[in-house]
């Protein structure tokens, strides 16, 4: 599918030639990203198994590799991301479900008025 490892290099590639454009957007985003980690509430690998299931939901191949190397760094096993994974799915679904639903009040909505 995809060189998982050489992406992820081209990508930190890129986002720091964009640190050095704009260093305080590069600044800002790492405050955000490491905001977690203060509180302490969670720790590192519950993060990542959350950041892998927001990845998919986001679509975002960045994040898969890059959380994916983390949670593994962290002690998670292909059981607990699996099973992340299903909450992102269930959400994805539910989501589509909640959607097909305000659809439909649109659909009542526009007959309504015509």
């Amino acid at each position: 599918m995809m060189n998982w490892l050489e992406y992820r290099k081209e990508l930190l590639g890129r986002i720091g030639e964009i640190g050095k454009l704009s260093p305080d957007t590069l600044a800002g985003y790492q405050t955000l990203s490491g905001a977690g980690k203060k509180t302490g509430h969670l720790d590192a690998k519950t993060r990542e198994l959350i950041a892998l299931a927001v990845a998919v939901t986001t679509r975002c191949d960045g994040c898969i590799t890059v959380h994916t190397g983390e949670a593994l760094k962290h002690g998670a096993t292909r059981e607990e991301i699996a099973e992340a994974l299903g909450v992102a799915v269930a959400l994805n679904a539910g989501a589509a479900l909640v959607y097909s639903a305000r659809v439909m009040d649109a659909v009542g909505e526009h007959s309504a008025a015509a």
